[in-house]
């Protein structure tokens, strides 16, 4: 495989809600996973007003350039920051790789792939519309269904048990790897090491 095949990301998007009452929820999930990255290549947050964005710049492991996204706008409107700042930077969309929640994923298990549909996910359908493709990779990390006597946005919206707590603290680092995988080896590779992984409490 010639490294022109590899697809590295240029800019990684966690997806979620920007108010503090949204922290720690299930729908957050991906702002967890780029704080927990932009921790350990120590790089920190700043407003940038054009993106309408939360944006970390700095030397990820490799010491190439990283860049890490969280936008401001609320989900369903992700993919106007995500447009804004692949315009800014002159990337193709193909460069991004996003990590949001999933549902249909039970907690302890990630999944990375090159691209695909939202699936339902509010913040990808946007993302999607925007960015005008799917051929974009992204990584989602399992949340678990509702219980059927609960309503979906109750569920994305609310904590995660005690239990599945402790899952998701070992799932956040989990998934930090495997981006730094993805950033070092290109992201086929992080998906045939993480996607059979499962963490179990």
């Amino acid at each position: 495989m010639t490294n022109d095949s590899l697809v590295i990301p240029q800019l990684i998007v966690g997806l979620g809600n920007p108010e503090p009452k949204y922290d720690k929820t299930r729908h957050n999930i991906g702002f967890e996973v780029v704080d927990e990255l932009a921790r350990r290549v120590q790089i920190s947050w700043s407003e940038n007003r054009r993106f309408q964005a939360l944006l970390a710049e700095g030397r990820g492991l490799t010491g190439d350039k990283l860049r890490l996204l969280k936008p401001l706008t609320y989900m369903n409107r992700s993919g106007q920051a995500i447009r804004a700042a692949i315009d800014w930077y002159k990337m193709p969309p193909e460069s991004v790789l996003i990590v949001y929640d999933e549902l249909d994923l039970p907690v302890g298990r990630l999944r990375l792939r090159l691209s695909g549909s939202a699936g339902g996910h509010n913040g990808m359908k946007s993302a999607i519309a925007h960015l005008g493709t799917q051929n974009f990779p992204r990584l989602r990390i399992g949340i678990g269904k509702s219980d059927p006597d609960k309503n979906t946005v109750g569920h994305v919206l609310g904590k995660f048990s005690p239990e599945e707590s402790k899952i998701i603290a070992e799932v956040i680092p989990l998934a930090v790897d495997a981006i730094e995988l993805s950033l070092k080896e290109g992201v086929e590779k992080a998906m045939s090491l993480y996607n059979s992984r499962i963490i179990e409490c």
